[in-house]
């Protein structure tokens, strides 16, 4: 009696093969152009809270004070985060051929945080500008000066 004994061949694809090729839906096309973007607008929102129909600028009244003033500082503190990154992508960009781009960019980002700043402060009474000058003023003076380090 001769017992050979054959192991029985796997018929199943095996699990260890990798494709050659991945599936067309994950492929991505490059980028054709090595040109940045242009920078992001930088305007303000303005709220329907602090203009009135004729688009003239006024104070706020004692109603809608604490929701407009605190949106629009809200607002002040957004712009002012997005400034010191347009400020940072210029000074890392200061040797190179996009850094007059970047630091335009930066500049125009600061200049909506000043003009938002400085038109908040002039519609508030005297006790509320105070407040907001304490607040904020030492943040609105390191955006000038951190702006202020591309000229250098």
């Amino acid at each position: 009696m001769s017992s050979s004994s054959s192991s029985p061949k796997s018929t199943s694809p095996s699990l260890t093969r990798i494709p050659t090729e991945p599936p067309k839906s994950s492929r991505l096309p490059l980028p054709t152009s090595t040109s940045r973007p242009p920078c992001r607008p930088f305007l303000p929102n303005p709220s329907p809270h602090v203009r009135n129909r004729a688009g003239d600028r006024r104070e706020f009244s004692a109603v809608e004070s604490s929701t407009a003033y605190s949106k629009e500082v809200d607002e002040i503190n957004l712009k002012f985060a997005e400034a010191r990154e347009e400020i940072e992508a210029a000074l890392e960009s200061k040797e190179t051929v996009y850094f007059d781009e970047e630091a335009e960019c930066a500049r125009e980002a600061v200049k909506v945080v000043l003009d938002m700043f400085e038109g908040l402060l002039a519609r508030l009474p005297e006790k509320e500008r105070t407040a907001l000058q304490r607040s904020m003023g030492l943040k609105i003076e390191q955006l000038k000066a951190e702006l202020k380090q591309l000229d250098d």
